[in-house]
């Protein structure tokens, strides 16, 4: 498989900006709402643009804190929100909408019109980059050990 680079936030950010203003319609304001969101959530998540192929020349959004938080993309009728390990994590809310099935990703789908719910997806999100810092430290952890 082949492993993407990340690039530099300020480059993915203008990236992220020109997916924004290319889509003219109601996904516009969506995509660029969660983007807020995200950074609300956590202020140190990064943004990067990647899997770049002819058919999405400008990449899928990817957010990341030890380890992708989620993806966020534009479709022609809902924009989804893609998260890496939504099977482990809490909805009280019941926020994650999308059919799903894998046995570890878990998505929302927001169709034009539809509210989000802002507190809800900040928690959601908030839970999701603790767990990747929990994992990301179990993971340590377990390196560490082996090396004694």
């Amino acid at each position: 498989m082949k492993k993407s680079v990340a690039q530099p936030a300020s480059t993915a950010c203008k990236e992220m900006d020109a997916k924004i203003a290319k889509l003219t319609d109601w996904r516009g304001p969506v995509l660029s709402r969660l983007r807020a969101i995200l950074h609300k959530a956590d202020p140190g998540i990064i943004e990067e643009m990647k899997w770049k192929r002819p058919a999405n020349p400008l990449g899928s959004p990817i957010f990341s804190h030890d380890g992708i938080v989620c993806n966020v993309e534009a479709f022609k009728n809902y924009v989804k929100m893609t998260f890496d390990k939504g099977v482990s994590l809490p909805d009280p809310a019941g926020l994650f909408n999308a059919p799903f099935t894998g046995n570890v990703r878990r998505a929302i789908d927001f169709r034009e019109g539809d509210k989000i719910n802002e507190k809800a997806l900040i928690v959601l999100i908030r839970d999701a980059v603790a767990l990747n810092i929990s994992t990301t430290a179990a993971r340590a952890a377990r390196k560490n050990s082996a090396k004694k």
